[in-house]
């Protein structure tokens, strides 16, 4: 039995929720690798709606739940997001939930570093979702970092809290707010530390015991490698590599066990924030895509821009991250249109591209050619097995994987775990 990645091949809010879910009940452990609570989850089992957003997907069904050194993670969001989830019926304990004590932490100073860039940055806003991820990268990679097992050593870490202000302050007072409140900061930590403490543990040791168990491992990874720090379009990305490569350093075990790499992919295109989007669709077809497809940020709230699939970038995707096969997701909003397009290359400069340039400004500029394709008038939706699709929707599947060069292996046809088309199983590789 194999284990699995799951990655989003797009820009994010893909689908890998649902997906996710749908592995996690088959899987033994399921970590998060990279990313923070700014990936958005939702997952429908039954008539119960759950929103997750730092959490491990595999928490709802009871399974193991780890969250890896690679994740950012929020103490006083994790705190709610837990009681939120327990509300629900969740139950969450030290039997099926760790974290990484290795983890670096997102802190106030963080949130309010996020939010005063954005405001000053004018034309020049990434979009972010002011929630400190970036930030805090930023204080782990410049080894200022205050992490989860820093939170049991509190009243010993003057070197560190030395460094953190130094350069917190400068920053602050660059835009006119005073030094941080050490003080303030430390009693804060003190009180949350044994939410936070009391599942944390060295997960790489965890997963390895439960690999050489032979259990099935998911990877669960966040956003979506278009918003790679490396790969995506950069600067309009987020903070952490999302590319599958990830799942291995994020998590303390080695690449040979990321096993089958499934990239999670919509039928069509979305875009939360900034950014280039060559396939956008700013008329009423597009307003259709996002009405149908409910087009909304899980974490923000903030309304998704649709667009035609992107073959190009999906394909790019596959590549960069080695995707063994992918998850087709909202097939069912493509249902009733007359005709589909796919963006097959793009004209750049009067020469024809095969790929999606590195630089913003040609990123901004290209021009997508399109493919038309017959759409169909039956519905996907619920839809179980090859039988119970419109024979253009059929066609239109098979069109996407010659495409991307990369085969489907699931079909997703509505938000209930059930209403999935299985074609090649990721835990029997």
């Amino acid at each position: 039995m194999a284990n699995v990645t799951v990655i989003g091949a797009q820009w994010g809010d893909e689908g890998k929720g649902k997906i996710v879910d749908w592995l996690a009940s088959r899987a033994d452990a399921v970590v998060r690798f990279q990313g923070g609570h700014n990936a958005g989850h939702t997952l429908v089992v039954g008539d119960q709606t759950y929103k997750l957003s730092l959490l491990p997907s595999g928490i709802v069904t009871g399974t193991l739940s780890l969250i890896g050194n690679g994740v950012v993670l929020d103490p006083w969001h994790l705190k709610e997001e837990i009681a939120k989830l327990e509300g629900q019926g969740v139950v969450i304990n030290t039997s099926n939930f760790a974290i990484a004590d290795n983890c670096p932490l997102i802190l106030p100073i963080h949130r309010e570093l996020d939010g005063l860039r954005e405001a000053a940055a004018g034309s020049g806003k990434i979009g972010t979702t002011g929630r400190g991820i970036g930030p805090a990268y930023e204080d782990k990679v410049g080894r200022r970092a205050i992490r989860v097992c820093d939170l049991a050593h509190l009243d010993d870490l003057d070197s560190q809290f030395d460094r953190l202000c130094a350069h917190h302050d400068a920053l602050r007072a660059g835009f006119g707010q005073p030094p941080v409140d050490r003080a303030k900061l430390i009693a804060d930590l003190k009180e949350i530390a044994p939410s936070v403490l009391q599942f944390a543990e060295p997960v790489w040791k965890r997963l390895n015991t439960v690999k050489k168990a032979g259990a099935r491992i998911l990877f669960e990874g966040a956003q979506g490698v278009l918003l790679d720090v490396d790969h995506g379009t950069y600067p309009f990305v987020t903070s952490s590599n999302t590319v599958s490569g990830t799942a291995a350093s994020g998590s303390g075990l080695g690449p040979s066990a990321t096993g089958f790499v499934l990239g999670i992919v919509k039928a069509y295109t979305t875009r939360v924030g900034a950014g280039p989007f060559p396939t956008e669709l700013e008329d009423a077809t597009g307003q259709r895509l996002g009405e149908r497809g409910h087009e909304f940020g899980t974490v923000t709230g903030r309304k998704r821009r649709c667009g035609w699939f992107d073959a190009v970038l999906v394909r790019q995707s596959c590549a960069i991250s080695g995707v063994t096969g992918i998850a087709l997701t909202k097939v069912d909003v493509l249902d009733g249109m007359e005709t589909v397009k796919i963006c097959t290359g793009y004209r750049l400069n009067g020469k024809v591209l095969d790929y999606f340039p590195s630089h913003a400004a040609d990123q901004a500029n290209v021009e997508p050619i399109y493919e038309e394709m017959e759409g169909w008038s039956g519905t996907t939706a619920g839809a179980r097995s090859w039988a119970d699709l419109p024979a253009q929707a059929i066609k239109y599947i098979q069109r996407v994987q010659e495409l991307i060069e990369t085969p489907v292996a699931l079909v997703s046809t509505s938000p209930e775990r059930e209403d999935t088309i299985l074609v090649r199983d990721p835990f029997v590789d």
